[in-house]
C-alpha cells in the first residue's frame, strides 16, 4: 500500500454555523474558527473539515449552494476564509471543504435560468423529464420525503431533487456540467486548500430513462435510493473528476459513501482509488429503521462490534475508512453507542478510545471531545433540521404520539450535533452573546470546554492524552498501519482488539469494558507496559490477566 500524508492523520469537523459566534448575530462564523485553531492544534488536529459555507438559502444547512464562489455573508468574507488558510497552514493544519456537487440550490444562476426556458440550454444542465399522462415521470420518493419530482411552471416537464424541492439534482451526463464543476473545484484547490468531503456522491449517476419501482410505502412511492442502487458505472465520473482536479494536487478526499456495490472497495478508496478515504457508516446503518425513526432500532453492543470489526477486516491491504463517532448528520455518540449507565465520562473516554485507536483516520465532530450529547426538546417548533420535521411527520402519520414522535427525534434527529459548541457556562454557552439560531443543550453548565481544560481527568484531557498516544513516535506505526485483531469476541461485553505492527513486529492490547460489572480477562500475550487507562490507573496488576471495572480502558503494550 502507497503512504501517503494523510495516513497518520487526526481531523475535526466544524459546523460553522454553531462552532463560535464572534459578531454577536447568533450565528458562528469564520472569525471565530480563526479563533480557536490554538485550541484545535493543542488537541492534537491535523485537518479541519468545514461544513459548507458558501452562499446559500439555507434551506438545507448550506447543502442547497447558490454560488460554489462565494461565502455565505452569515459566515464572513473571502478575505476572512483566505486568513483562516494561512493561519492554519502556519500551524501545519489543512483545511477540507465540503464539496456539494450532486445538486445546488434553486437559487443557483443555472436553475433560474433553466426555468425561464424550460427547453433552452440550461435546462439540459438539470433532468428536466416530461411527464407521463399529466403525472410525474416516475414514483421516487425523495430522501427528505414526498415526490422527488418538482413540476416546472409553465410547462409539462418536471425536475428531480433527490434531497428538498430547493436542491435540483445537476446532470452528470452533460458535459459542459462536469467541466464547470471541475472549474470550480481547482479553483478552490489553487487557493491552498487541502481537499474536500464529497457529499452523497453517489448519486450522480442515475438511470436515465428513471424507471418507476414497486412502492415501498403506503404513500405509492419508491425511495430514490431504489434508482441509484439498480444503476452502474458512477465510477467513471468519479475517476474522471479525479484525473482533472485532486489528483493534480494530490489532495485529501474523503468521500460520503451509500450504496456502494461491494465489490467496489478498492475501486473507490485504494491506492489509485477515487477517493483517499470513505467514512464507516457500518455502526450507523445498525439503526435503521424499517419505515423510519419511529422503528429504527436501539444499537446492541455485540453486533455493532461485529460490524466494526468486519469493516476493519475488509480494509485490510486496500486503504484506509474515515472512523467516526458522529457527524452534523447524525446524533451525538455518546447518546447512541453507549448505554444509559455508561453516559457519564468513564463512558465518554471508552467510547473514544475504541475508536480513536482503530485502523483508519479518526474524524472527531465538534464537541465530542468534550462529551456532548443528545437535546430533548418539547416541541418539534423547536427544531429547525428539514429531515426531523418530515420524520416527526412519518411517526405521527404512523400513529405515534407527540411523545413518541419527540423521542423519536430526541434519539435520531440531525440537530442533536447542531446545537451551538459548549465553550463555556456563560449564557448561550459561551458560544454568542445573542439568543443563538438553534438553542444550546441546557447540559452546557455542566458539559464545556473551560470547566474541561482545568481538569486534568476531563473527557477533553482524555481525547488529548489519546491523541497524542496515537501519534507518539514510538508507537505511531502500529497505530497507523498496524493491522486489528478482534480479542474477547467470546465476552459479551468487552470491547477489545490488538493493534499488529507490520514492519515493528509492535502488539498493543486496547480493551474496553462496557459492561455493568467488572470482568477478568486472560492477557493475549506478556504485558510490558501499561500505556493508558481511562480509569487512573498507572500500572498493571498481573501480567497474566488484566481485571477491568464497569466502563474501564486500558491500552497495554505487551512484548513483541
Amino acid at each position: 500500500m502507497k503512504r501517503k500524508w494523510w495516513h497518520d492523520k487526526v481531523a475535526y469537523q466544524i459546523y460553522p454555523k454553531s462552532f463560535l459566534d464572534t459578531n454577536g448575530d447568533g450565528i458562528g462564523d469564520l472569525r471565530g474558527i480563526i479563533s480557536k485553531l490554538d485550541y484545535l492544534k493543542e488537541l492534537g488536529i491535523d485537518i479541519i473539515w468545514l461544513s459548507p459555507i458558501y452562499k446559500s438559502p439555507f434551506v438545507d444547512q448550506g447543502y442547497d449552494i447558490s454560488d460554489y464562489y462565494k461565502i455565505a455573508e452569515e459566515f464572513g468574507t473571502m478575505e476572512e476564509f483566505d486568513e483562516l488558510l494561512a493561519e492554519a497552514k502556519k500551524r501545519d493544519m489543512y483545511i477540507v471543504m465540503d464539496l456539494v456537487v450532486n445538486h445546488c440550490s434553486s437559487e443557483h444562476e443555472y436553475f433560474k435560468a433553466a426555468l425561464a426556458d424550460p427547453d433552452g440550454p440550461y435546462a439540459d444542465y438539470f433532468y428536466f423529464v416530461k411527464g407521463i399522462d399529466g403525472k410525474e415521470p416516475s414514483n421516487y420518493r425523495s430522501y427528505f420525503g414526498g415526490k422527488a419530482w418538482e413540476p416546472v411552471p409553465g410547462s409539462d416537464k418536471y425536475y428531480l431533487h433527490m434531497f428538498a424541492k430547493e436542491q435540483p439534482d445537476w446532470n452528470w451526463e452533460n458535459k459542459e456540467v462536469r467541466d464547470k464543476i471541475y472549474k470550480m473545484i481547482n479553483w478552490w484547490l489553487d487557493k491552498g486548500l487541502g481537499g474536500f468531503r464529497i457529499d452523497a456522491i453517489i448519486n450522480i449517476k442515475k438511470d436515465t430513462s428513471f424507471p418507476s419501482y414497486e412502492p415501498d410505502g403506503d404513500d405509492g412511492l419508491v425511495s430514490c435510493v431504489k434508482m441509484v442502487e439498480e444503476t452502474d458505472g458512477v465510477g467513471e465520473f468519479l475517476e474522471e473528476m479525479k484525473h482533472e482536479t485532486f489528483e493534480k494536487y494530490d489532495a485529501f478526499t474523503v468521500g460520503e459513501v451509500f450504496n456502494m456495490k461491494e465489490d467496489e472497495l478498492q475501486e473507490f478508496v485504494g491506492d489509485d482509488g477515487h477517493f483517499s478515504s470513505m467514512f464507516d457508516f457500518s455502526a450507523l446503518e445498525l439503526t435503521y429503521g424499517e419505515h423510519g425513526w419511529y422503528d429504527s432500532k436501539p444499537v446492541d453492543f455485540k453486533r455493532w462490534r461485529e460490524v466494526l470489526f468486519a469493516s476493519q477486516k475488509e480494509m485490510e491491504g486496500i486503504g484506509f475508512k474515515a472512523n467516526i463517532i458522529e457527524n452534523h448528520d447524525e446524533p451525538r455518540g455518546a447518546s447512541r453507542y453507549l448505554p444509559e449507565y455508561a453516559q457519564n465520562e468513564m463512558g465518554k473516554k471508552m467510547l473514544a478510545t475504541t475508536s480513536i485507536l482503530l485502523r483508519g483516520i479518526p474524524f472527531i465532530y465538534q464537541g465530542q471531545e468534550i462529551g456532548m450529547t443528545n437535546c430533548h426538546r418539547n416541541d418539534i417548533s423547536e427544531y429547525d433540521d428539514i429531515s426531523t420535521k418530515d420524520q416527526y411527520q412519518v411517526a405521527i402519520d404512523a400513529g405515534c404520539t407527540k411523545e413518541e414522535a419527540l423521542a423519536c427525534c430526541y434519539e435520531n434527529s440531525r440537530d442533536n450535533a447542531r446545537t451551538p459548541m459548549q465553550w463555556s457556562a456563560d449564557e448561550n454557552g459561551g458560544f454568542s452573546t445573542h439568543a443563538p439560531w438553534l438553542a444550546v443543550n441546557p447540559n452546557y453548565k455542566e458539559i464545556n470546554v473551560s470547566e474541561q481544560e482545568g481538569r486534568a481527568d476531563s473527557v477533553l484531557s482524555y481525547y488529548k492524552e489519546l491523541i497524542t498516544l496515537r501519534k507518539s513516535p514510538e508507537y505511531e506505526e502500529t497505530f497507523v498501519y498496524g493491522n486489528v485483531e478482534p480479542v474477547y469476541e467470546d465476552t459479551d461485553t468487552v470491547f477489545g482488539f490488538m493493534r499488529m505492527g507490520k514492519e515493528n513486529r509492535q502488539k498493543i492490547l486496547v480493551a474496553a469494558n462496557y459492561g455493568k460489572e467488572a470482568v477478568s480477562l486472560p492477557m493475549p500475550g506478556t504485558a510490558k507496559k501499561l500505556l493508558l487507562s481511562n480509569a487512573g490507573r498507572r500500572k498493571l496488576a498481573d501480567a497474566d490477566h488484566i481485571t477491568l471495572e464497569s466502563l474501564e480502558t486500558a491500552v497495554v503494550l505487551l512484548k513483541a
